[in-house]
């Protein structure tokens, strides 16, 4: 069976460096799907740990392990004009654009209301999910 391509925003991946307790680390931690992030997330979780003190490895052997980096060719100030319809957060457009770009069918978020989630499924095909709601997902399909 094919895994699923998932999108994973930064604050998802923050969460289950925090907690082995949580739906992100789980998820993070499982094989049932490939999980993406940009280089702009990448870039953005490099300094957000820091700020929180978190042991610059662990973020390290995460990504080596279980994320796939994506590159996004675009300027960020394009990316900002060309996604700011997804989202009400000017600074969350990478991610939308990240999942576009890597065709992820699910994009996994704790920010839910930052993003037009009705008009990026119409628009890019992709359902915007907590973690929580993306783990029922995968259940009810065992």
């Amino acid at each position: 069976m094919r895994k699923t391509k998932v999108f994973v925003d930064s604050d998802v991946v923050i969460s289950s460096l925090l907690s082995e307790k949580g739906a992100a680390y789980l998820l993070l931690n499982e094989q049932k799907s490939n999980f993406v992030i940009s280089n702009i997330s990448k870039t953005e979780l490099e300094v957000v740990i820091k700020r929180l003190k978190i042991d610059q490895n662990r973020l390290q052997t995460l990504v080596k392990k279980h994320l796939k980096v994506i590159k996004l060719k675009k300027e960020i100030s394009r990316i900002k004009k060309d996604f700011r319809i997804y989202t009400t957060d000017i600074d969350d457009t990478h991610i939308v654009a990240g999942a576009a770009s890597s065709k992820a069918k699910f994009l996994l978020t704790y920010n839910i209301r930052h993003f037009q989630r009705q008009k990026i499924n119409e628009d890019l095909g992709i359902v915007v999910l907590n973690p929580a709601q993306y783990l029922q997902y995968l259940k009810s399909l065992e």
